[in-house]
């Protein structure tokens, strides 16, 4: 098969296409045949700083395509099915940018008729806007239809692909999303997602548009650029609100005033998919799984996600197009031309 391999960290170049054998699914395991590979941010920052134990490494945590064999105690009538992929290249050699890859059957979901395209996206976006969706005190501990109704949420930075993510899951679970961006073309972007109020921050102030829409408050923030946001954020958390960190775009570190944050009961609340709660993550795999069922979720421009795709063999370039933060989703196709 063909595969991208890195065999110590760095920059794209890093990054060769070579041939290797087609792994074989160990107990517990299975192969996919994969058709998309989603690339994201931590594939980048992973190539360039996480040590290789295995001397070796295939970037890729998520992707899409069909389940080709079985190992061990596994179900073989999985056989054909069509799955999405999480954390495929976690403390795992395998990723997904490649033609083949073997993940524990757990971390292939049943994509039902949904397109390879959406598979790919679904994974670290997804799970992560989920966890920022439910880390609340007051927010529900599962989304679906209503669990969010008569909740405001603020998704800052609405025009990312956690950003994007969250708009979807949390308009599918019938919450006021307002969304910030920086530009009247990320605007468009956020309202197709779904969005029930824009602002663009560069033009517009937050606060002021914000408490116009939510006088007391909003009931969790979904925050990108904490460093950035941080006095923005707390002045309008409602009482028992909470700020759900995915990124640290715009700085690594934050101030936070002691006793405005104390008053209302307010929570910094910080997330790493790949760490989080293992209960909250398994709820997590079957409510973005009902999302996609059920329609509530979406890819390409109309969806607020544009879409740029390459070949395997241009994995370095798409690497650096998430790099160079490009807006949209970056997709590497797998499957042979």
């Amino acid at each position: 098969m063909k595969a991208i391999v890195y065999e110590r960290t760095g920059d794209p170049s890093v990054l060769q296409l070579v041939d290797r054998p087609v792994p074989e699914p160990g107990p517990g395991e299975v192969l996919v045949r994969l058709a998309v590979s989603g690339v994201n941010p931590t594939d980048w920052k992973a190539r360039r700083q996480w040590p290789l134990p295995q001397g070796w490494q295939t970037p890729g945590q998520d992707g899409a395509g069909v389940v080709e064999a079985v190992g061990g105690g596994v179900d073989a009538d999985l056989v054909g099915e069509r799955v999405w992929l999480w954390e495929a290249a976690w403390q795992r050699p395998w990723g997904t940018a490649a033609e083949y890859t073997v993940v524990p059957v757990r971390q292939a979901v049943p994509l039902g008729d949904a397109s390879f395209d959406l598979g790919a996206c679904l994974g670290i976006p997804f799970l992560t806007a989920h966890r920022c969706l439910t880390a609340g005190e007051y927010m529900p501990e599962r989304l679906h239809p209503g669990a969010l109704s008569d909740h405001v949420v603020l998704v800052q930075g609405g025009a990312g692909a956690v950003g994007n993510a969250a708009i979807q899951l949390a308009r599918w679970a019938d919450a006021c999303v307002v969304a910030t961006v920086s530009s009247p073309e990320k605007a468009q972007l956020a309202a197709a997602a779904g969005a029930s109020f824009v602002v663009d921050y560069q033009r517009q102030d937050v606060v002021e548009e914000v408490r116009k829409i939510a006088p007391d408050g909003v009931h969790t923030i979904v925050e990108v650029s904490a460093a950035r946001n941080a006095a923005v954020d707390v002045q309008l958390l409602r009482s028992g609100g909470a700020v759900c960190v995915y990124a640290d775009d715009g700085g690594d570190e934050v101030t936070l005033p002691i006793r405005p944050l104390m008053v209302p009961n307010a929570r910094w609340q910080f997330v790493l998919v790949y760490t989080e709660p293992k209960a909250a993550k398994a709820q997590a795999l079957v409510d973005v799984a009902a999302a996609v069922a059920q329609g509530g979720v979406r890819v390409g421009v109309e969806a607020g996600l544009p879409l740029h795709r390459y070949p395997l063999a241009d994995t370095a370039a798409a690497h650096q197009a998430v790099e160079d933060s490009v807006v949209g989703k970056v997709l590497v196709s797998t499957a042979e031309e």
